[in-house]
């Protein structure tokens, strides 16, 4: 394997001359090692203080994914059945009614759902639940009934109706928060605490938390925003650092680094370093379809934040107990049946099972979805593939 690390290098340095990103850091591996690293650009516009590949970021949804981990741990333990009420463990879950609509004074109308919510149905998006960034719906309920945003980690937050009932299609939303709250109320321990146990101590992923150390806020990057002149400019946010829980669903700050371990992890069939903690078959389950005939659809913007996204337009794509699956090969040269996410602050990653090369691509901006940064990710992407060839 031949990797091009100038050329590479070439397309990120590139991007930050030109002001299309602020700062970038993307990395690569096979199962056995690191194949590229690299870091440009500033931490924060203007301050002179260089990304470096050990920069801590906010990961926003890449977390997603190490909850889902988590939560299925939790299922080879017999600690939870995937398949059973949710309620069972998390009784708070069983409040959550469909939305049907609106009166003329604008407050929401609920009905009871068909079916229970189950961890499955949380895992792979299908439970109902949405966020109110990309759903008009969501935003009115959250003014009507003054529920929080997720980001603000508080309890409120989680008491969100359901769109529809569970199982009936995808939808984008507070789902791993919830399965967050499961793993917790199982193992008697708090999200962050089982997490360090069970993957980040095992994995060697020491800059990842949810709440930012010491350690971590010397190497910490700021987050930007592209204007509407397409500049970009810091942009000050930060997830509380006192959280009422900890967010499953997109709460961690990471590095590039600890999160290509992750990675290397699920390519090695649930082990890193003589660590195992996932069993081969289960990690199998990771690859296949667990949401039936639903299919992962377009997220349509419905807040300044974020634009329309969908990765891999006309691919048709699905989702496991932790990633999106495309079923079709993609134009970046990713086979059907690989795996990826991402997080808000266009943050990306990608596993490919089938080739044994995955990869991990962090900026710090808004809004998601950028129009600089998305095809960056992908030409990132396809540079590691066509050293493959």
């Amino acid at each position: 394997m031949q990797i091009d690390h100038l050329g590479i290098d070439t397309l990120l340095q590139q991007a930050v001359s030109e002001g299309r990103v602020a700062g970038v850091i993307a990395t690569a591996c096979n199962r056995e090692h690191t194949i590229y690293e690299g870091a440009f650009g500033e931490r924060i516009l203007g301050t002179g203080v260089a990304m470096t590949p050990d920069t801590v970021c906010w990961i926003a949804s890449m977390t997603k994914a190490i909850t889902s981990i988590a939560a299925v741990q939790c299922v080879e333990r017999k600690l939870i059945d995937l398949d059973a009420p949710a309620s069972l463990v998390v009784p708070n879950i069983a409040h959550a009614q469909v939305l049907t609509g609106f009166d003329d004074h604008g407050q929401p109308q609920f009905r009871a759902p068909r079916r229970a919510v189950t961890l499955r149905h949380l895992l792979s998006h299908s439970a109902g639940f949405s966020y109110e960034i990309w759903n008009q719906d969501i935003a009115r309920v959250q003014a009507a009934l003054d529920i929080p945003s997720i980001t603000s980690c508080a309890r409120k937050a989680l008491t969100l109706p359901l769109l529809f009932d569970p199982g009936e299609r995808w939808e984008y939303g507070i789902n791993i928060d919830w399965a967050g709250l499961m793993v917790e109320a199982v193992s008697g321990l708090t999200l962050g605490r089982f997490l360090e146990a069970n993957l980040f101590d095992p994995l060697g992923m020491g800059s990842t938390a949810f709440k930012i150390t010491p350690a971590m806020r010397e190497r910490l990057a700021g987050t930007h925003l592209r204007g509407e002149d397409g500049k970009l400019a810091p942009f000050a946010f930060e997830l509380t650092q006192e959280p009422e829980f900890e967010m499953g669903g997109g709460g961690l700050y990471s590095t590039a680094q600890d999160y290509l371990r992750f990675v290397r992890m699920i390519l090695n069939g649930g082990q890193l370093g003589g660590e195992r903690v996932l069993r081969p078959e289960t990690v199998e389950l990771l690859g296949l379809n667990h949401m039936g005939d639903c299919r992962v659809t377009r997220l349509i913007a419905a807040h300044p934040l974020t634009n329309d996204a969908e990765f891999f337009p006309g691919v048709n794509k699905t989702w496991s107990l932790a990633f999106q699956v495309n079923l079709e090969a993609a134009p970046t040269g990713r086979p059907a049946g690989g795996l990826m996410w991402a997080g808000l602050a266009n943050s990306y990653y990608w596993i490919d099972p089938t080739t044994g090369v995955g990869g991990v691509y962090i900026t710090q901006m808004f809004p998601f979805a950028d129009k600089e940064s998305v095809p960056l990710f992908e030409a990132f992407e396809s540079a590691i593939y066509k050293s493959l060839r």
